[in-house]
């Protein structure tokens, strides 16, 4: 019961709305308050970023100013063994 309020008035110091309940026969899991804790100091891994997908009618991303099919898209495809 320490606990919870422990919780709540951290959650009011944060201005974060919480609905907090206390289940007597049940361990307390705070992870989620945890996590909401301290996702400031872990390092921020910025995502890996990935190219665009290209469909075959779009330009070419060599800028070429060919579509896709006629440019880089016929030498993976031939690559592949693909026949059109």
């Amino acid at each position: 019961m320490e606990l919870a309020q422990e919780i709540v008035d951290l959650c009011r110091e944060h201005r974060w709305k919480v609905i907090a309940g206390v289940e007597p026969d049940v361990p307390e899991d705070v992870s989620d308050v945890e996590k909401l804790l301290h996702r400031g100091e872990q390092a921020a891994v910025p995502a890996p970023r990935l190219p665009p997908k290209v469909s075959p009618n779009d330009y070419c991303p060599c800028r070429s100013g060919k579509k896709y099919k006629k440019c880089c898209g016929a030498a993976s495809s031939q690559a592949e063994g693909v026949t059109r």
